[in-house]
């Protein structure tokens, strides 16, 4: 079975100033997320599900959709505040979404066999995809996989960023520290940081018993913290808790490639020119589709 790519275009963009899931930035107009999906097609993926809010939905399919027709399956689903595990409802402050645990956990119903869950917003690299792929095609039961990238190449000049740091033992996930507010001064020799770190950018391979995995998380989140309208359930410290209860085992595939994604607006001209740099070297064609 080919994997389906889970792509999670939920998030509101708040330090963006908008839906930075849909911002041009290639040279014929593309998105960060048209790259993923063109890297997913040449790794043989056969379905993309965006995990949305309903109010974007309208927004995807007129900026999104078209352009995949005839080169994979184009499906979505809601992340909504409302949609929890039995027993448990949304308070009536809570006006985002749950998180990026919670919003793979809303695609259960849609996704019945391997798949990957990436950022909309993050440009991964067109290896990365294919180690993802390799590995999936042998995957089953709780074994998963994430790609992970060197602290030093997710950093961002125009602001600090939360990573995710990863410790591995034997090239499997031991767990997973999520540190705060990391600026580009903290990383370097003799710094808080060396650099070379291996960092989670929500790049996960999966097969459908991480669902759940996610749901018994989600239960306990919501007993403990349901009632907070700014609490988030996010999938590195679900998928890490599952590790370090026996439930799960994840491989950690290190990747080469550059990472880059924009967080800030201003993050848009380095992504916009390190894109042209790829289309330049022949990596990528100057009009991906068209």
């Amino acid at each position: 079975m080919a994997p389906t790519l889970l792509v999670l275009a939920a998030g509101m963009g708040s330090r963006f100033g908008g839906l930075k899931q849909i911002e041009p930035v290639g040279p014929s107009g593309e998105t960060v997320l048209d790259y993923g999906v063109f890297d997913a097609v040449r790794a043989g993926f056969g379905r993309v599900v965006f995990v949305v809010r309903r109010e974007f939905l309208d927004a995807f399919r007129t900026a999104v959709a078209p352009k995949y027709a005839g080169r994979i399956a184009v499906d979505f689903v809601f992340q909504e505040p409302g949609d929890l595990p039995g027993g448990f409802a949304a308070p009536a402050a809570r006006q985002k979404p749950w998180g990026t645990g919670h919003a793979v956990w809303c695609a259960r119903r849609a996704v019945a066999g391997p798949f990957t869950v990436i950022n909309a917003d993050d440009f991964y690299g067109a290896s990365s995809y294919l180690k993802i792929a390799s590995f999936l095609g042998s995957s089953d039961g709780p074994r998963f996989a994430l790609v992970g990238f060197r602290l030093a190449q997710t950093l961002s000049e125009n602001g600090t960023v939360s990573r995710g740091l990863c410790t591995a033992s034997g090239g499997r996930l031991a767990s997973i520290v999520e540190e705060t507010a990391i600026a580009p001064s903290d990383v370097g020799a003799g710094r808080r940081f060396s650099g070379e770190e291996i960092v989670s950018m929500n790049f996960w391979g999966f097969t459908p018993d991480v669902f759940a995995g996610l749901e018994a998380g989600l239960r306990d989140f919501l007993g403990a913290r349901g009632s907070d309208p700014k609490a988030e359930f996010y999938l590195p410290a679900a998928v890490s808790a599952l590790v370090s209860r026996g439930r799960a085992t994840v491989e950690v595939l290190a990747s080469e490639e550059p990472w880059f994604g924009i967080t800030y607006r201003e993050d848009r001209a380095r992504v916009a020119g390190a894109i042209g740099a790829l289309v330049a070297s022949g990596a990528y064609p100057a009009r991906l589709f068209g």
